[in-house]
């Protein structure tokens, strides 16, 4: 008539098993697009901050694909654009600053790809600030989000 004693303890160990392995090896939680993509965000500004181009610039494509429009000049390459923040960033003469992003607008377009806005400030030594907005487009890659696209435009 009942089920036979030995399913029953195939069922009672199967229940201890899960249980055991939920404990010892629980599901992390995964962080949403738009908290990966603002963890780039935030790891390029410390990065500048810490006045480290390479490790800023690990938050982009790493191709010579990646786009970069500024005012009306465009460069296009990874290195084209490393270079370009080392001339105007790190030349002789020149300073970093401290970095800022505000007014963040992360849009998801598809799973892998998302339009990023918002406004940038540099505070330079001697109290100048120059700032403006900026439009990226984030693709994610087996490495996580990278920026592909960057269009930044400076207050006038």
């Amino acid at each position: 008539m009942g089920l036979p004693m030995s399913i029953y303890r195939a069922s009672f160990l199967l229940f201890c098993w899960t249980i055991t392995a939920l404990t010892i090896h629980p599901q992390q939680a995964q962080k949403s697009p738009q908290a990966e993509i603002r963890a780039v965000l935030n790891a390029q500004v410390a990065a500048w901050n810490g006045g480290n181009l390479e490790v800023f610039m690990e938050g982009y494509w790493r191709s010579a694909e990646l786009t970069f429009f500024s005012g009306d000049r465009k460069f296009s390459g990874w290195q084209a654009m490393l270079e370009r923040y080392r001339k105007t960033y790190q030349g002789e003469g020149q300073a970093m600053g401290m970095l800022e992003f505000s007014e963040l607008d992360i849009d998801l377009l598809s799973p892998s790809s998302a339009l990023v806005r918002g406004r940038w400030k540099l505070t330079m030594p001697g109290g100048n600030q120059p700032g403006g907005l900026y439009t990226l487009i984030f693709r994610r890659f087996k490495n996580g989000w990278k920026i592909v696209h960057d269009h930044t435009s400076a207050k006038g």
